[in-house]
């Protein structure tokens, strides 16, 4: 009988801390972005990023999206498609570093993924101007000057629809009055 309730209890220990060791594991292994939750980078500018919370060895993928993110570059490896990736092994300490250099014409935000097995993460890259202030508002090719053809015509045609109108007018008048 003792060594039935010393077995008993050895068991409910086991089933104990296999109950607790799960969550713990699990959270060992939380994917996390670099310290800040924005990255600001320059037009053509390049950072480098690393995400920590790896399995040791793990492959991680990571996903730029943003405008023209297929200009972008992650680790020099340039991509032709609507967003970059680029697959690298997590380092034995989980961490998983990747360099990131936007297009020349960049503008607006980009959002950074890194997926693995166990968990994502993302990182919000800001494109901000070369002095250090906020992104520029990229050009949109309104051309002021190429619109003063369109007025001038417009304001011919005006002018002429204004004279007929006027001319029909006295001859409409003169006609009444000549009845």
């Amino acid at each position: 009988m003792k060594h039935r309730l010393t077995k008993a209890a050895a068991a409910l220990a086991i089933a104990t801390a296999a109950v607790f060791a799960a969550p713990a594991m699990a959270n060992a292994y939380t994917p996390s972005g670099p310290d800040s939750s924005t990255t600001t980078i320059t037009p053509g500018g390049t950072a480098n990023l690393t995400f920590t919370g790896f399995e040791p060895g793990e492959s991680v993928t990571f996903t730029l999206t943003g405008e023209n993110g297929a200009g972008a570059t992650l680790a020099f490896v340039k991509f032709a498609v609507s967003s970059a990736s680029l697959t690298k092994s997590a380092t034995a300490a989980g961490a998983a570093p990747v360099s990131v250099t936007l297009p020349t014409n960049a503008s607006g935000t980009y959002t950074l993924a890194a997926s693995a097995a166990s968990g994502n993460a993302t990182q919000q890259i800001v494109v901000g101007s070369a002095a250090g202030g906020a992104a520029t508002l990229p050009s949109t090719g309104f051309d002021g000057d190429g619109l003063l053809g369109v007025w001038i015509g417009g304001g011919a045609l005006v002018l002429a629809g204004s004279a007929v109108a006027v001319a029909a007018t006295v001859r409409r008048n003169r006609q009444n009055v000549a009845a």
